[in-house]
């Protein structure tokens, strides 16, 4: 039996299940509706206003800070994301390299794939970092 268009899965406690959720932690949106927005700015690469979040959602009142030093275990989160970046950019550099669109050897040529790197890494770290919060809160939520 198909579910009509619109519809979503709910689970006991009244929240949506599946995709929903992966969207919201993408977007930046309370893990439990999936209306509020996490971070107090939308502009990531405000160097004063990358880190201040809610305390709760705007929209069902869900609390975003759980306890104190909640948000130290997204620091896990976060290297995971950080040596995937790492592994897809060495793919990348690789299949370049074998297609003859550029040079890349991994011990003939390393300041390639560091510059490249810590290049992404640095242009990427605030998104990372909220990205990274979310994920956390949306697995204790």
């Amino acid at each position: 039996m198909s579910m009509p268009l619109g519809s979503r899965r709910i689970a006991l406690d009244g929240r949506p299940l599946g995709m929903p959720k992966l969207t919201w932690m993408l977007k930046l949106r309370c893990p439990r509706c999936g209306e509020g927005e996490l971070f107090v700015h939308r502009n990531a690469y405000h160097p004063r206003k990358v880190a201040p979040m809610h305390p709760s959602c705007t929209a069902c009142g869900e609390d975003f800070q759980k306890e104190p030093g909640f948000y130290f275990g997204a620091a896990y989160v976060s290297y995971a994301m950080t040596v995937a970046l790492w592994i897809a950019l060495l793919v990348a550099l690789m299949t370049f390299d074998r297609w003859g669109l550029i040079e890349f050897g991994m011990f003939t040529h390393p300041k390639t794939f560091l510059g490249w790197g810590i290049g992404l890494l640095v242009a990427l770290m605030p998104l990372i970092y909220r990205v990274s919060r979310s994920i956390w809160l949306a697995m204790f939520s």
